[in-house]
């Protein structure tokens, strides 16, 4: 059976989340503090495994006509690193607007900015694989 887990990678948090049993829905999981690039890459690695990952998703930021931008490029060296440390296959997902939706549902629901920051990116790490799960369902 798979399961799949998404990544949110940012310059200084990771978003996690994770798929239900059945690959219908994403769930928001944590939160990963960044410390350094291989230290990163090791960290995230052992989440995927922990969770057990059979596939891990990867958000790739473009900009909104689909071109590559300045964050595309440190996302892709990142995401190219984890290849080589997951056991698993890594694919990646366009998360443009994840982060916004995160935002907005959270900004919806109440929350104060400073406690945003702790869950803005397992959410959109949650709309990156909403987002795939729809996409492969549809395939």
């Amino acid at each position: 059976m798979e399961r799949y887990v998404a990544f949110d990678i940012g310059d200084k948090r990771i978003g996690v989340a994770i798929s239900d049993p059945f690959n219908t829905y994403a769930l928001p999981s944590q939160t990963y503090f960044r410390k350094g690039f291989k230290e990163d890459v090791a960290a995230i690695a052992a989440i995927a495994k922990e969770k057990g990952a059979t596939v891990i998703i990867c958000g790739l930021p473009v900009n909104f006509d689909g071109s590559e931008a300045l964050q595309t490029e440190k996302t892709q060296r990142f995401i190219d690193a984890l290849k080589c440390e997951a056991n698993v296959p890594v694919v990646c997902e366009d998360e443009r607007f994840t982060t916004k939706m995160a935002h907005d549902t959270l900004i919806s629901e109440g929350m104060r900015r400073e406690k945003r920051k702790n869950y803005v990116d397992a959410l959109a790490a949650a709309n990156i694989l909403d987002g795939y799960l729809s996409r492969i369902k549809n395939d």
